[in-house]
């Protein structure tokens, strides 16, 4: 959404992603699991006290996340007269609950899952819903009964563009990340399900990404329940993935010709 009337969305937006790639990190690198418990648990509850429970840099987090969560329903509030704090603190414990189940799998403290396990938390672990929501928030939606059940039960305007997003991100898994074993991703759970190797899966995976298109643009074109430009922010959510991730993780270690796409699109001027 890049025109001018959309910036305070922009800005609400960045905060959004700076907060998810902060708190992935934390769950994937830095946290023990008895830290990431604790945090989870914390999110979860939304309540200030328990942030004396936590360690000192989760304590940082937690009161950024807070602080700026509550404030972004604030100004919703004072539009729309709603209360939506109870449904975006779901919507970060929902996928901190994601990143902590991801966490025991990499960890070997359970099992580690079939596909269909794994797809089924993953598409929530990737943050397209938490994204998508306060982008639905953001742009000033109604706040409709109806429409807030829609999202906050996870419709399936939703959903697919998540499982996009999810699927193009481990397609950017690298073969050897995969022949390690350290990594439990769709392309190790289909290997491990069905006895194929890494090709045969990324195959499947790649007809996987075309269905999932297929279901979202059949259910955004009959959609009437959401606002166009909602709609369209669900589409380029899925777009947003095959840019990020068509040439290995640029998200996460972006390669020089990352670099220079990103140069070109907002700070080189744009000639005749």
């Amino acid at each position: 959404m890049y025109e001018p009337q959309f910036s305070s969305y922009r800005q609400g937006l960045t905060k959004v992603a700076s907060f998810i790639t902060t708190i992935d990190d934390i769950y994937d690198i830095y946290g023990t699991m008895s830290e990431l418990e604790l945090f989870t648990d914390a999110v979860e509850r939304w309540d200030i006290d328990v942030v004396q429970s936590l360690p000192n840099y989760m304590k940082i987090c937690f009161l950024a996340l807070y602080n700026t969560i509550n404030e972004m329903a604030y100004g919703f509030l004072r539009k729309h007269e709603h209360n939506i704090i109870p449904n975006l603190a779901k919507l970060w414990a929902d996928m901190l609950k994601a990143f902590l189940k991801e966490a025991k799998w990499s960890h070997k403290e359970i099992d580690p899952p079939t596909f269909s396990e794994y797809l089924e938390n993953a598409w929530r672990s990737v943050s397209g819903t938490v994204i998508l929501v306060h982008t639905y928030y953001l742009l000033d939606g109604d706040s409709t009964k109806k429409t807030l059940l829609q999202l906050m039960t996870y419709d399936k305007i939703l959903r697919w563009p998540s499982i996009i997003f999810r699927l193009c991100n481990d397609l950017a898994t690298s073969s050897e990340e995969i022949a390690r074993g350290g990594t439990v991703n769709s392309i190790s759970c289909y290997m491990n399900d069905n006895g194929v190797n890494e090709e045969q899966a990324r195959q499947h995976i790649k007809v996987l990404i075309d269905g999932a298109w297929k279901k979202m643009n059949q259910d955004t074109i009959g959609s009437n329940a959401f606002m166009k430009s909602f709609l369209q922010s669900t589409i380029n959510l899925a777009r947003m993935a095959h840019c990020i991730y068509h040439r290995g993780d640029s998200h996460s270690s972006p390669d020089p010709k990352s670099k220079k796409e990103v140069l070109t699109l907002i700070v080189e001027p744009i000639t005749d």
